[in-house]
């Protein structure tokens, strides 16, 4: 079965003065239905790889291919929509609008994309009940707790109906009760076929993965997940 994504000797290195080797050599495959958790320490660069497998980054050497294509000899335009039709981002930071409804923030991930301004609003509230918070559509998202807000956030990653949803510290603005709620709707999401990639500096939520990788100086190592 060919990979959804496959890095074939990926290297990221930046360069303000001195080189930075962010990532190196790196050749990892991601399928269909994966569930990946990404841990290491602190400028390891487990966030240069999730860039770089979203299509916000491009590598310095190698090869990435999405669903067989190269990316490489994509124009900045089809990078574009290929990122908003195959892939969510949910990040640290809710990055919601204050003065906008939880509904309308839901719909304006797809502003962009193929759909009519009554479809959009159709998705986005199919994708609020899916994270359980059509009752909030119409609150503002300074009224919502930060599990709400990071509910809000999921909703308007999956509302586009991705192939894969790249998760970067999703849990890190949330408290312990949230964490798991949170960690529940993402397995809720998985289990309902939608491959997760989630960077996390916390061991509890790396561990949720089926397959765990650890960056370190750049370098990406695989180990077993829990079953």
């Amino acid at each position: 079965m060919s990979a959804l994504l496959d890095l074939r000797g990926v290297t990221r290195v930046y360069d303000d003065g001195h080189e930075v080797m962010a990532l190196r050599e790196t050749d990892l495959t991601v399928q269909a239905g994966d569930h990946i958790t990404i841990t290491g320490p602190s400028g390891a660069g487990k966030s240069t790889l999730l860039n770089v497998l979203g299509l916000l980054d491009k590598p310095s050497r190698g090869q990435y291919l999405i669903q067989g294509v190269d990316s490489g000899a994509m124009t900045e335009a089809v990078r574009g929509a290929v990122r908003g039709q195959l892939f969510g981002f949910v990040f640290q930071a809710f990055h919601l609008l204050a003065g906008r409804t939880a509904v309308e923030n839901v719909g304006l991930g797809m502003l962009y994309g193929p759909h009519s301004p009554k479809e959009r609003g159709n998705r986005a509230a199919e994708a609020l009940d899916r994270v359980r918070m059509s009752h909030r559509a119409d609150a503002d998202p300074r009224t919502l707790s930060g599990g709400e807000k990071q509910r809000v956030a999921i909703a308007r990653a999956i509302a586009g109906e991705p192939a894969v949803l790249f998760c970067d510290e999703p849990t890190g603005n949330l408290d312990s009760v949230n964490t798991e709620n949170l960690l529940e709707l993402l397995h809720e999401l998985h289990r309902d076929g939608l491959t997760l990639v989630i960077v996390t500096h916390d061991r509890e939520v790396a561990a949720r993965g089926d397959r765990i990788l650890t960056v370190r100086d750049g370098s990406v190592t695989e180990a077993a997940g829990c079953p």
